[in-house]
């Protein structure tokens, strides 16, 4: 899917305009055709249908009230109410706007009352009010026009993006148009990929409206959306004459008293996602659940704070640091942190294993805690290193959402900290230290259970032991993972499927892969 960012998408209307020499009414009409064909394609038979068109006075109103005059002409029953002014609108909309008053069509101000009770009415409403281009809070007509739209019960087919989001950042501007359809124009903008905004975009259309496709290109970032195809190219592959230990000795540094499942579930995953041996360390007030539920993977004691108390501590200790040292001697990989615990001794433990890891590692939950303050031995690691926060976590590290959005803030991020990040959540982002992004779209809310973030983990882990790039690890991990999580959901259900089952339909992704 090719991604463009508002200004970049500006630039390239404006070279087809002025350097080629297309114009910009053409643009319009084109854009306000596909409007009108989502329209119709929700409807069908326009006749005697109610199409209700909310339009701003900038160019994505002169879309709507193009697309109204098309649906006007094509048998419909079409109003339109103007929030932004009619002295302000651009030289095309002031257009647009002579040729829908010419169709007969009524052009209202903007009044909330009336518009509300126009809207109960239809079928169809057009958010045309704000573009790519806003960046300032919804306020006014427009913001009262947005609650009455998402009050209705009519589809809502949104022009270029939702009235409300931010086209480069996903945030939403204090309240949003919820569309059903969204109807964009040469390409996709983060804001309707990246939360919350992809949450009001609803059905994505791209529409081609005739800029040149070299145009085009040089309008595109450095995003993408992960699919399945880019998961096949960057899974390793299985020789026929290879053995264990070509496919990654993947060190799991994870658990503590309460939390013995965390290790269990990351080395699980680490195995199902292909990993040729796995080795669990955990410390050894646990060791014998962790090792009663292990068969294809290998558990070892690790001193701890337990002091032989059935009750009292069961955290990692420093005496640990040497034993692990040896073992990273021979690992290719280490995943440190689901359910470590916060304690001093063991998030010290933590930081002196970065410090010194000379192998990939993958850093999760408390190992991503034991970062907070210390932020600096990122940028000092001797190792390539895949962060995977959760978004409390990643604030606690620093990381700025608030201000310009998951997306940015990731890619700032992962570029100071010389690291490979994958930020979690809905929509998850992956980050090279270079800035590459991908965005993420499997997965479902059934995922959203204790659990699911340690099998993240191993799956990235075991990726990377068996050869692959880091940042293209962490892509294709969350991608997978999100894949077998959507298998277990459609055989389990999102209310009763658990880690377990993720881990299990692991196989079946990897299999079609």
């Amino acid at each position: 899917m090719r991604i463009s960012g508002a200004k970049e998408m500006k630039g390239a209307d404006e070279r087809a305009i002025f350097e080629r020499g297309i114009p910009s009414l053409t643009l319009m009409e084109t854009a306000a055709g596909s409007i009108a064909k989502a329209v119709i394609d929700i409807l069908g038979s326009l006749n005697k249908r109610r199409i209700v068109v909310f339009s701003g006075s900038g160019n994505n109103g002169g879309d709507g009230l193009a697309a109204a005059r098309i649906l006007k002409l094509e048998g419909a029953d079409v109003g339109v109410w103007m929030t932004g002014s009619r002295d302000r609108v651009t030289r095309d909309t002031a257009v647009m706007l002579a040729r829908a008053l010419e169709c007969s069509i009524p052009v209202r101000d903007f009044s909330p009352a009336e518009a509300k009770s126009d809207c109960k009415g239809a079928d169809v409403i057009i958010d045309a009010m704000f573009g790519i281009g806003l960046n300032s809070h919804m306020r006014g007509a427009a913001r009262d026009a947005v609650n009455i739209i998402n009050s209705c019960s009519a589809a809502v087919v949104a022009a270029d993006i939702a009235s409300g989001v931010e086209a480069d950042t996903g945030r939403v501007l204090g309240c949003a148009v919820n569309a059903d359809v969204t109807v964009t124009f040469s390409c996709a903008k983060p804001g309707h990929l990246i939360e919350p905004g992809c949450c009001c975009t609803g059905k994505l259309i791209i529409a081609d409206i005739g800029l040149p496709d070299d145009l085009v290109e040089s309008s595109l970032l450095d995003v993408d959306v992960f699919t399945r195809r880019e998961a096949g190219e960057r899974l390793p592959v299985r020789r026929p004459v290879s053995h264990k230990g070509d496919y990654g000795k993947i060190l799991v540094i994870a658990g503590s008293r309460g939390y013995s499942g965390a290790p269990s579930l990351a080395a699980s995953a680490a195995s199902r996602a292909g990993a040729g041996i796995v080795w669990v360390g955990v410390p050894a007030c646990i060791y014998p659940i962790v090792a009663q539920k292990s068969s294809e993977v290998m558990p070892f004691p690790l001193p701890d704070d337990s002091a032989g108390s059935s009750w009292r501590g069961g955290a990692l200790t420093m005496e640990a640091l040497e034993p692990l040292r040896a073992k990273l001697e021979s690992a290719t990989v280490c995943l440190i942190g689901p359910g470590l615990g916060r304690s001093e001794e063991t998030q010290r433990l933590i930081r002196e294993i970065i410090s010194g890891c000379s192998v990939p590692l993958v850093i999760d939950a408390d190992g991503i805690n034991a970062l907070e303050g210390h932020i600096d031995l990122l940028k000092s690691a001797r190792c390539p290193v895949i962060l995977t926060p959760h978004e409390g976590e990643f604030a606690r590290l620093g990381g700025d959402m608030e201000k310009h959005g998951r997306l940015y803030a990731a890619q700032s991020f992962a570029a100071e900290n010389k690291c490979t990040l994958v930020l979690k959540g809905h929509r998850s982002i992956t980050v090279s230290p270079g800035g590459r992004a991908f965005v993420n779209t499997t997965g479902n809310a059934g995922m959203a259970k204790g659990g699911s973030g340690d099998v993240l983990a191993g799956v990235i882990a075991a990726l990377v032991g068996q050869g692959a790039e880091p940042f293209d690890a962490a892509a294709a991990g969350v991608w997978i993972h999100g894949a077998a999580g959507d298998a277990a959901a459609a055989k389990f259900g999102m209310y009763s499927m658990s880690p377990d089952d993720t881990i299990s339909a692991l196989s079946e992704i990897l299999r079609t892969l």
